[in-house]
C-alpha cells in the first residue's frame, strides 16, 4: 500500500470518527501508519510487528471485520478496537483499525444514505437486505428502495454492526435478519436465499467464518 493510498483512506475515515479515535493501518505483518489521539495512545511505530491478540491481528486472522475489547496485556493499556481487513482477490492484504478508549455508544448514525437517480434517501440500517460491490461503489438493496453509496464495500463495512451484518463474499455483505434459507453449494460453500428472493453466494474464503458466526 503506497503512502498516497494510506493518506486518502485516512482522510475518508476521519470524517466518520470522533476526535478521541486513534487510527492504525497495517499490511499482514507490520504496522504502516499510526495516528494516535489525545485520549488513547498505543505507542505504535511504523514497522512494529502486529502482536497476537490485537484487534488488527484478529481481523487479519479471521478475514472479517471485528469489534473487540482488547485486554491491557497486548499494548499495556486496554482499548476497544474496530478493525477490518483490506481484501484483494479474496485474501487479506492489510487492515485498518480504529482504536477507542472505550466502546463507542453509538458514534455513528443508524442510517445509510443512498443515491437514486439525482436524489438521496436515508434508510435505516435494519431495512438493508444486502450490499454489493458494483463499479467501485456499493449497491444497497432494501425491500422498498435500491441505490448506491459513494463508499466502497470495505470502507462502508466499518460502519455496519457486526451483530446484524456479515460479509459472505468479497462482493457481498448481508443482513442476517433477511436470510430466508441457507443452502449447501459445491466445494463446501453455501447459497443464501434472501427474503426478497435474491440468491447470494457464500465464497469459500468466508464459508468457515460464516458457519462459525451463525453456529451451524
Amino acid at each position: 500500500m503506497d503512502p498516497r493510498s494510506i493518506e486518502e483512506l485516512i482522510e475518508v475515515i476521519k470524517e466518520f470518527f470522533p476526535d478521541n479515535t486513534s487510527i492504525v493501518v497495517s499490511d499482514t505483518k507490520e504496522y504502516l501508519y499510526y495516528q494516535p489521539s489525545k485520549k488513547i495512545d498505543l505507542k505504535i511505530k511504523p514497522g512494529d510487528a502486529i502482536p497476537e491478540g490485537s484487534a488488527t491481528h484478529k481481523a487479519l486472522d479471521y478475514g472479517q471485520k471485528i469489534n473487540s475489547f482488547i485486554e491491557p496485556d497486548v499494548f499495556g493499556v486496554p482499548y476497544y478496537g474496530m478493525s477490518i481487513p483490506l481484501m484483494e482477490e479474496g485474501e487479506a492484504k492489510g487492515a485498518i483499525t480504529a482504536v477507542f478508549p472505550q466502546k463507542p455508544s453509538p458514534f455513528l448514525t443508524n442510517y445509510i444514505t443512498i443515491k437514486i437517480d439525482d436524489c438521496w434517501y436515508p434508510v435505516k440500517h435494519d431495512e438493508v437486505i444486502y450490499l454489493e460491490t458494483q463499479l467501485r461503489k456499493t449497491f444497497v438493496k432494501t425491500m422498498s428502495k435500491e441505490g448506491y453509496h459513494r463508499l466502497n464495500l470495505s470502507d462502508l463495512e466499518l460502519f455496519l454492526s457486526p451483530d446484524t451484518f456479515i460479509r459472505c463474499h468479497r462482493s457481498y455483505i448481508v443482513n442476517i435478519d433477511f436470510i430466508d434459507e441457507i443452502q449447501p453449494d459445491s466445494h463446501s460453500t453455501f447459497l443464501l436465499i434472501m427474503k426478497d428472493g435474491t440468491r447470494i453466494p457464500v465464497s469459500q474464503r468466508y464459508a468457515s467464518y460464516f458457519r462459525r458466526s451463525l453456529g451451524f
